[in-house]
């Protein structure tokens, strides 16, 4: 994994961006659109874990692992410390999960902030198979990264192509926001299906005026 060594810089940015009040949570809203009540989500790099306390405030099972603990230091001290494990993305997988008392089959997986571009390509490689296994039927996997950097749209594609798990939606932000060649950023969304299964149960109860 090629990270950054100044994590307490970071950690220390994050937090006073957070104290700040700044908008952290615009990956929240994006996934909590594709998840219905009460789903098991994991954030793979959450950092000081706005995304995992976003979704946790949107009525989610969120739970984020990060392999830096000055970022899960500060975590826990802004929010609940249980939903936060320290765990790499060479480590996940079922068994680590579990030991960690982590669920192990998740209706959304996410990598958003560049946490592709610190893997090398086998490290993300693997990291997609795991996902691929953690994912639900119904499930999806949510990667927010630069779109031309190390881990970005073409390198997924590449490393997902032929696997059971295909794309079925890319944005240039977490807004919507068309994609094109020109994008710098980009929000990819892969499912089991081109054709997303419906969930067992639903969010809302519409009812028409008599």
């Amino acid at each position: 994994m090629n990270v950054s060594k100044d994590y307490d810089s970071y950690a220390a940015k994050m937090k006073n961006l957070t104290m700040a009040g700044t908008d952290l949570e615009s990956a929240a809203r994006f996934v909590d659109m594709l998840c219905p009540r009460d789903s098991n989500i994991l954030d793979i790099g959450c950092g000081i874990g706005n995304t995992v306390n976003a979704l946790r405030q949107r009525g989610h099972q969120a739970f984020g692992i990060d392999p830096t603990p000055q970022v899960l230091e500060v975590a826990g001290e802004l929010f609940d410390d249980t939903w936060f494990r320290q765990l790499g993305a060479g480590e996940l997988n079922s068994e680590s999960l579990h030991e960690c008392g982590l669920p192990t089959n998740f209706e959304a997986i996410v990598l958003s902030g560049n946490v592709p571009a610190f893997l090398l390509e086998e490290e993300l490689a693997g990291l997609l198979l795991v996902a691929r296994i953690l994912l639900k039927e119904s499930g999806a996997l949510v990667i927010g990264t630069t779109a031309g950097a190390r881990g970005g749209t073409e390198q997924q594609d590449n490393l997902l192509d032929g696997s059971d798990i295909q794309l079925i939606g890319r944005f240039s932000d977490w807004h919507l926001s068309p994609f094109d060649s020109s994008a710098d950023w980009s929000v990819s969304v892969y499912t089991k299906s081109q054709k997303r299964k419906g969930f067992d149960k639903r969010d809302g109860i519409f009812i028409l005026p008599t």
